[in-house]
């Protein structure tokens, strides 16, 4: 745990401190934005303690009084309010039928922001130097990006193309310097701005490989690309829920590699009937999903 996360901080040290320095404690956790704002005395009759107890309690967070506190507890507000205060309905019989609610609108909203964002001649365009690459690298780091790099092997390599992942930034710059003129890489980042995936796609590209980036419109990382297949999903108010932009991703991800299987179809057929067939012959059927 960082000694400058102060939220951290207080939460780990209040089962320690004497009852009253407890109570600023759940004061503080409480409302974070009113401990900033609030006067000493304001906050000491919140907690039904005396200023001076809201004093010590600074010391005992490793504060030298209460202005640094405050100065601390408005830099850790700096990740959002919804990391703060617990989503509408928690702990309550509302909770779980939200719950249900926003986790699938979420979804249906991240996919429908894919069709109205992408662009049908950046896919085929893309799709078309995928088609015909030698080599097709795709990189990214982080949660939903590593699972998305991960996702674009499994996608390509059933069309015959050779493929491979990275989310290591060593081994993505290993694998970008090896990348030539014929050679495709796909990097990915939600916001653009993974300087590894940025750095490892400028390596690729100065020794000629073309870049198609999947990722924010505007960003660093879309400057970089040679086809930028910019898409954005705002991030849920509700820190608790898994963010749905990874859905976005995916369905980029799935578009591209349709478009790219049907540059060139009685290939991909051919080694769809192939991947069919083995699988059949082990334990499968004509109606299971490819592989999946």
């Amino acid at each position: 745990m960082a000694a400058d996360d102060i939220i951290a901080v207080v939460r780990q040290i209040a089962p320690t401190l004497s009852r009253s320095e407890q109570r600023v404690a759940t004061t503080v956790l409480a409302d974070v934005d009113y401990a900033v704002h609030a006067s000493n005395g304001d906050l000491a009759r919140r907690a039904g303690v005396s200023e001076p107890t809201v004093t010590r309690f600074s010391r005992s967070v490793g504060c030298r009084g209460v202005r640094e506190l405050k100065v601390r507890l408005a830099q850790a507000m700096a990740v959002g309010r919804i990391y703060l205060e617990l989503p509408p309905h928690v702990g309550t019989d509302l909770a779980r039928p939200a719950l249900w609610q926003s986790v699938f609108r979420e979804i249906r909203g991240a996919i429908s922001a894919v069709e109205q964002q992408l662009h049908k001649e950046d896919i085929e365009k893309a799709a078309e130097a995928i088609a015909n690459c030698s080599r097709l690298a795709a990189f990214g780091i982080g949660g939903g990006s590593t699972i998305a790099a991960i996702e674009v092997e499994h996608r390509f390599f059933r069309l015959g193309i050779a493929v491979s992942h990275s989310s290591d930034p060593k081994l993505m710059r290993m694998v970008a310097a090896t990348l030539g003129r014929n050679d495709v890489v796909i990097a990915i980042s939600t916001t653009g701005n993974a300087a590894e995936v940025i750095a490892a796609a400028t390596v690729a590209r100065q020794y000629g490989a073309l870049i198609i980036a999947i990722t924010k419109p505007g960003s660093p990382l879309a400057a970089t690309a040679d086809i930028a297949l910019g898409l954005h999903v705002a991030e849920a108010p509700d820190a608790l829920k898994p963010t749905a932009s990874r859905y976005a991703l995916l369905a980029a991800i799935d578009l591209l590699a349709a478009a790219t299987a049907y540059c060139k179809p009685r290939e991909a057929q051919a080694r769809m009937r192939r991947i069919k067939y083995e699988l059949m012959k082990a334990d499968g059927s004509a109606n299971d999903p490819l592989g999946d």
